[in-house]
């Protein structure tokens, strides 16, 4: 164990000692089912205490990469080789009420919003009541794309990106592309406007439950589906994560046929950690995983705005079947937020709300 914690740097110390830990389980320094050092012992060697160990540890175990066992300590659970996870466990249901009244805490700060749009106002004059092009304004998708990938090492084009009022609307559109004569499976339970849309396309819904780390491994096996959706950063309203073993048993499961994965990203900006856990579109191997993302939470969901990251492959289908449609979303909206990625408002706010429930932790 050679673990070095800096003082003096922005990163806190957990932080530091998570980021190390993971990068020696993913590197099988730590192997499948191999005992952690205990807490006390990375605490004398790192020289810090117990209880920055265990927020470690803790974050360790949410990610899927660690589990605990009762008087024995830490295990590696993460399976690199193969993707599959450990054995599913019960999910534990959360408050939504007491998360909801968090987010009250976590709003975007309104003078920023309208000082924000003042400015597009005066800058772009008139310009704003141009219409947008089909797949949203250029400017907005290219600050998506850079955004992306310096936050979620997501690594795309401008052709891939495209806008939309709100995630309701954009599954729509993905039923027309993806098909509408195959079954897609969704997560158990999962957010209900989901099953609601594909229910209304006339789409048979296979439903797959959850355990304590994503959808059980033996309904993802068994699943019929063409198309998977899921929410691995933290379903709702079970606020399930999917470890990262349980990602890349999605990948292979997608990889074994002719099979796309929905990857709704919902609220994943907000992780504790400086990047939230890395996506199953950057983790995939084929193009086949279409990412989605909204600012509902980020910014204000009375602006119904989202987006979607298309696999190449479905860039020429997407503009064959759908891409008559005019872009639902305003422009002068697209150039607000433009303005608010672009100046770095945004994940000023992003990083304020990291800062608030990392102090929340201690």
């Amino acid at each position: 164990m050679n673990y070095k914690i800096f003082k003096g740097t922005h990163i806190p110390a957990y932080l530091q000692l998570y980021s190390q830990i993971k990068d020696d389980i993913i590197n099988e320094v730590y192997p499948f089912n191999s005992k952690l050092p205990s807490k006390r012992i990375v605490s004398e060697e790192t020289g810090i205490s117990t209880v920055t160990v265990e927020h470690a540890y803790t974050l360790l175990c949410d990610e899927g990469y660690i589990e605990t066992r009762p008087r024995s300590g830490y295990f590696v659970s993460y399976r690199g080789e193969d993707g599959f996870a450990s054995s599913p466990k019960e999910y534990i249901h959360h408050d939504v009420a007491d998360e909801n009244s968090k987010a009250t805490r976590y709003k975007f700060p309104f003078s920023v919003l309208a000082k924000t749009i003042r400015k597009v106002t005066a800058d772009l004059d008139s310009d704003i009541l141009n219409p947008s092009p089909n797949f949203g304004c250029l400017e907005f998708r290219e600050a998506i794309r850079r955004y992306l990938a310096r936050s979620r090492s997501i690594h795309t084009t401008v052709d891939q990106i495209i806008i939309g009022s709100g995630a309701e609307y954009l599954y729509g559109l993905l039923t027309e592309v993806l098909g509408k004569n195959c079954i897609y499976s969704i997560e158990e339970p999962s957010y209900q406007k989901i099953e609601q849309v594909y229910l209304a396309k006339g789409i048979k819904v296979e439903k797959l439950k959850l355990s304590s780390d994503g959808i059980e491994s033996a309904d993802l096996q068994a699943a019929r589906a063409k198309v998977l959706h899921i929410s691995p950063y933290r379903s709702f309203p079970s606020g399930v994560s999917a470890s990262i073993t349980k990602r890349q048993e999605y990948i292979s499961w997608a990889n074994a046929g002719d099979r796309y994965i929905i990857e709704d990203d919902f609220e994943s900006e907000f992780a504790i950690e400086r990047k939230a856990e890395a996506t199953v579109f950057s983790l995939a191997t084929e193009d086949n995983v279409i990412y989605m993302n909204t600012f509902s939470q980020t910014i204000s969901p009375s602006l119904r705005v989202a987006y979607i990251v298309l696999p190449k492959r479905l860039i020429r289908a997407f503009e064959n079947k759908v891409g008559f449609y005019a872009c639902t979303v305003p422009t002068f909206i697209q150039f607000v937020l433009t303005e608010l990625i672009n100046s770095g408002n945004f994940e000023r706010h992003i990083n304020r709300v990291r800062h608030q429930k990392r102090k929340e932790l201690k």
